[in-house]
């Protein structure tokens, strides 16, 4: 019999309890499910979320794994008591929803239609856009968002350059890394795609300086973290007109505090943390799957790397 504690947020149980219960029968794993843990001792794998119910992991001495809901893991991946495999969300139904919104929003301003759908002066203005093939893209984060994102906007046809931290090689796109790979990735972007992970390395990956490498007018599109852009620069580059417009979905404070000046600015589009959300039909059978890979001895999908923070 296989213990699992459901320690992911009392709100999150009744949408979860039903759809994990299915993907355990469906794996046929005899197991015992349930947001109460009388004995940590006896828990067998832990289902977890930031804000959750647990923050000291020392009494869990039998825990093969903590499956995390969410795809970030920047909240729980430097407790010092977690010792266990953690394994962060790579859920296909959220990156589904990633590519949707990504390609949503890069059309939007690739063709420009904020001037026609905004239009209170019913100005006729016949100007049309390039095509596809004559907008630079450039995607931040070469994951499994990262990847599935260039590749969707590559089937539009637009020219999708990829940056990641390390060297990547995939398939039909050109990538880059590492800090000289930036400057050389961002230059071209008349879009920018932000889907890196928070670490040291990547806070405030968009400076005054980094934003300065952009071509002037530059979009900016961040579903990844709030806390890769720096505010006040991105602010400025605003205000400037060195950058075009931020359709932010992510921020350091949420929800975005009502006196943000990221609500007032013109040319800047807030959605609230929308672009990718954790779906539990899915999400669920991701879980189990990682429960009866650690039940076959098989090694565990998605395992964070505690060096690289993700």
């Amino acid at each position: 019999m296989v213990t699992i504690y459901f320690a992911a947020g009392a709100s999150r149980w009744p949408t979860y309890e039903a759809p994990l219960r299915r993907a355990l029968t469906e794996a046929g794993l005899d197991a015992t499910l349930s947001p109460d843990c009388p004995d940590p001792a006896l828990v067998d794998y832990i289902v977890f979320a930031p804000g959750g119910e647990i923050e000291d992991f020392t009494p869990f001495t039998r825990c093969k794994a903590v499956l995390n809901l969410w795809a970030g893991v920047e909240r729980i991946v430097g407790n010092p008591t977690l010792t266990q495999p953690l394994c962060r969300m790579v859920d296909p139904a959220l990156t589904a929803g990633m590519v949707e919104w990504v390609v949503g929003h890069t059309l939007r301003h690739h063709l420009g239609m904020d001037r026609h759908i905004v239009n209170p002066d019913r100005v006729w203005d016949p100007a049309c856009p390039p095509l596809a093939s004559e907008r630079p893209v450039t995607v931040l984060g070469l994951g499994a968002l990262g990847q599935q994102c260039a590749q969707a906007l590559q089937a539009l046809g637009f020219p999708v350059t990829g940056w990641s931290r390390s060297e990547k090689h995939i398939p039909g796109l050109q990538t880059h890394h590492g800090r000289d790979g930036l400057q050389a990735a961002l230059a071209k972007a008349q879009i920018a795609v932000l889907l890196l992970p928070k670490t040291v390395e990547t806070e405030n990956i968009l400076n005054a300086e980094t934003l300065a490498w952009l071509p002037k007018g530059a979009v900016i599109l961040n579903p990844g973290r709030g806390a890769l852009i720096d505010d006040a620069a991105l602010l400025a580059a605003l205000t400037s007109g060195g950058i075009g417009h931020a359709t932010l979905d992510v921020f350091r404070v949420e929800p975005l505090p009502q006196d943000h000046p990221f609500w007032a600015h013109p040319q800047v589009t807030v959605t609230p943390h929308v672009a990718a959300e954790t779906r539990p039909l899915s999400a669920s059978r991701v879980v189990v799957e990682n429960i009866r890979r650690g039940e076959a001895g098989e090694p565990f999908l998605h395992l964070v790397n505690r060096v690289r923070g993700y």
